[in-house]
């Protein structure tokens, strides 16, 4: 098992040596981008680590003490998708061109884009809610 442990650490240390080398190649000599990429690099983790992790898990704790059973599972769901699809939606709606060159993806309307996005999941949410709850109240009626 400590081999195996081994086996696997050891390409992992490699990564990370050849990422300090190519930030290396990249920070040296200094210049003003690289404190703007290491206010990203430091920066981006704190603000997950101190605001963001710590709202998900209040929220997610919020909904699984106040939500009826058969919503628990598919608002938890939605609430996840919301994330996912608000933080791939993030570099665009920041800056409109944000993210790398891709043709026919500045062209859109990321706002509506998003919002139809996320009306669909919640309707999603909504569909699944209901047949639990129809399935829930036949099941009622046969016994």
């Amino acid at each position: 098992m400590k081999t195996l442990r081994l086996l696997l650490i050891l390409p992992g240390l490699g990564a990370i040596a050849w990422g300090a080398v190519l930030f290396a190649e990249y920070a040296f000599p200094l210049s003003p981008d690289v404190f703007g990429t290491l206010g990203w690099l430091v920066g981006g983790p704190l603000v997950h680590d101190l605001l963001i992790a710590p709202l998900v898990g209040v929220a997610g704790l919020a909904l699984s003490r106040f939500l009826p059973e058969r919503w628990k599972t598919p608002v938890k769901t939605g609430a996840v998708l919301t994330g996912v699809l608000t933080l791939i939606a993030v570099p665009l709606l920041w800056r409109p061109f944000g993210g790398a060159a891709n043709p026919g993806l500045h062209d859109a309307d990321t706002v509506t884009g998003l919002l139809v996005s996320l009306a669909v999941v919640w309707a999603g949410v909504l569909t699944s809610v209901l047949r639990r709850n129809a399935r829930g109240q036949v099941g009622r009626e046969v016994s």
